[in-house]
């Protein structure tokens, strides 16, 4: 039993070592602490951005969970030995179980604080200087156990931006409470000697600030004025360094210089400014290295990359400031941005839908030129194979047209012969003689006539389009078929309407299309009997301003399924044809803005329709 009880007691002992290690391991180790000690308050813009960066600087850098406290002293509008004496009873009770690893001391009045009553407080805790200068009476307020980044804007930088600002510069005015201060801007005396011998410098530092915005008002050419922070009016009031900046600016009548990020773009032209942002994260920087077990003493104090010259365009336009007088590396915010820029994506989106479209115009315009050379080809193949037509349909006619021919020239012969006689004749009859000669002539114009007719089918002139009176042309289409109908015994009448139907067209065209209709329904009424061939043409109005020419034949009509066919080129129902008459006709009537189509009569045969448009409308 006690070896029972041995084991057991062994068993209890183990597992309460192993839970109290794995306790250990979750506690893990004690969490940081930094303590950040604003001698301002936390809710002005420029000491907010500077515990930003500190902030930023410890989750970036920290290896391990760092707890950020921070404190704001406000020194500067409660002073006093009272306020001091409450402000460190509060920190002791606050801080009692609170313990501190590494103090942020932010500004001069800060470090004062910390020199006079840390070791009350905080006696074991390192400390690390921000935004202080590099000045020997900066450097003695250092407690052991401390390293610092400086922050400082110097006088000499002050002068350099206004005479950038202002380059003819004879007279500065100082407005601000730094200016009074040996540990921020106390040695400008020196400083602006040195680099400006023969400057005027109004010192406004212990004004009011009534009677400062009453002199900045009314100063000469070639000033500047150089701020610092203003916490009062100097009668009781206190104020934001950038709301009292803000008031001075109302009433100046020169260019202001500032030394802060923060006050860039409320009022002043610019200047070497405190960014601090960049004064706070290299203080927590320093931080976090002593939190990483670095040594302060190990760390030198440095002068920080926390001063820039920076200046707001706006600011420099209204003071008529060349850019190029600027210090190096200078950084311009504010711009007004360029068209380009502040369009800069609709531009973008504006210039490539123009581009789109004018490459599709482009395209368009390509395409319309191609389809217009391809239409002035078109109607020049179709003129050529029009006029081979009517060249084709002249050879078929050339006994018709001999045979007319024949007749005025035999009588011609036969007249001049008598007249020959007649001359013989001792005593001639000249009124004999006056007729035949009257015979002649007029025989003569018969066959003119004929050759005139053919001559005006067979020619080729350029396509032109001119009023015309259809009933005219169609008439002139039959009288020039007659001699070939009579050759045929085909029968050819006219019907024209009673009303002058005036059309607009390339005569000679619109005839060789009427004239593929008539010889087409020749044709069609070859194979019947002598008192069966018969071609009729019609031209009548229609409405919507349309003229319509009729060709009717007594032939034996169209087949149902050929009558859409019948229009196709080289579609043929003759055995010797060619399929291109019809084909022709549908051409130059559609170029023409009309319409073609055929139909079979009720009573048999055949009815081809053409419709123009009216040259001018009812």
């Amino acid at each position: 039993m006690r070896v029972i009880a041995g084991l057991v007691r062994i068993l209890i002992v183990c597992l309460l070592a192993s839970l109290s290690r794995e306790c250990i391991a979750a506690d893990g180790p004690r969490q940081r602490s930094i303590l950040v000690l604003e001698e301002a308050d936390f809710r002005s813009p420029f000491y907010l951005e500077i515990f930003a960066g500190i902030r930023a600087a410890a989750k970036r850098n920290g290896n391990a969970h760092t707890v950020i406290f921070g404190e704001s002293l406000d020194l500067a509008r409660f002073p006093g030995q009272d306020y001091e004496e409450s402000l460190i009873g509060h920190l002791k009770t606050k801080y009692a179980q609170r313990p501190i690893d590494v103090i942020v001391s932010i500004g001069v009045s800060s470090a004062k604080f910390l020199q006079r009553r840390k070791q009350e407080i905080w006696p074991a805790a390192p400390v690390v200087y921000g935004f202080v200068p590099d000045l020997p009476e900066t450097r003695a307020l250092f407690l052991p156990n401390s390293t610092a980044v400086f922050a400082r804007v110097r006088p000499a930088q002050l002068l350099t931006a206004a005479r950038a600002v202002v380059p003819d510069l004879t007279r500065v005015v100082l407005v601000g409470e730094a200016w009074k201060n040996p540990l921020t801007y106390g040695h400008w005396k020196q400083d602006f000697a040195a680099a400006m011998p023969d400057l005027e410098v109004t010192d406004l530092s212990g004004a009011v600030l009534r009677d400062v915005r009453k002199q900045v008002a009314a100063l000469p050419d070639r000033s500047a004025i150089l701020t610092s922070a203003m916490y009062s009016d100097g009668e009781g009031t206190y104020y934001s360094p950038a709301a009292a900046l803000a008031r001075v600016a109302e009433n100046a009548n020169r260019p202001i210089i500032i030394t802060s990020d923060t006050f860039l773009g409320r009022a002043g032209v610019g200047g070497f400014l405190l960014l601090p942002e960049i004064i706070g994260r290299e203080a927590g920087e320093l931080a976090m290295r002593i939190l990483d077990g670095e040594s302060p003493q190990s760390i030198a104090p440095f002068g920080g990359n926390n001063v820039k010259p920076v200046f707001d365009s706006r600011e420099l336009k209204r003071w008529n400031v060349d850019e190029t007088n600027l210090p190096p590396g200078s950084e311009i915010r504010f711009r007004e941005p360029s068209f380009w820029a502040q369009y800069y994506w609709h531009s973008l989106i504006v210039a490539s839908v123009m581009l789109v479209q004018a490459l599709m115009i482009t395209v368009l315009l390509r395409e319309r030129r191609l389809r217009f050379v391809a239409e002035v080809e078109a109607r020049q193949r179709m003129s050529e194979l029009a006029h081979m037509n009517r060249r084709a349909t002249a050879g078929e006619m050339s006994v018709s047209l001999a045979h007319e021919l024949n007749q005025p020239l035999a009588a011609i012969l036969i007249n001049a012969e008598t007249a020959q006689q007649i001359l013989k004749h001792p005593t001639p009859d000249l009124r004999e003689i006056k007729d035949i000669l009257d015979h002649i002539r007029r025989d003569d114009q018969r066959a003119a006539e004929v050759i005139g007719r053919l001559r005006s089918f067979l020619k080729r002139d350029p396509t032109e389009r001119r009023e015309l009176d259809l009933n005219a042309t169609v008439g002139e289409v039959f009288r020039f078929l007659s001699v070939q109908a009579l050759t045929h015994d085909v029968e050819l009448v006219t019907q024209p309407s009673s009303a002058e139907i005036r059309v607009k067209g390339d005569k000679v065209q619109l005839q060789q299309a009427i004239l593929n209709l008539v010889v087409n329904g020749m044709d069609a009424v070859a194979h019947l009997p002598d008192d069966r061939r018969r071609v009729v043409g019609r031209t009548s109005l229609a409405d919507g301003n349309l003229a319509v020419v009729s060709i009717a034949d007594t032939g034996d009509g169209i087949l149902a399924d050929k009558v859409t066919e019948i229009f196709k080129p080289f579609f043929t129902t003759k055995a010797q044809g060619m399929g291109i008459g019809l084909s022709i006709a549908h051409t130059i009537i559609e170029a023409h803005g009309g319409r073609i189509w055929a139909e079979n009569a009720p009573g048999g045969g055949a009815v081809f329709h053409v419709s123009l448009p009216l040259a001018a409308a009812r």
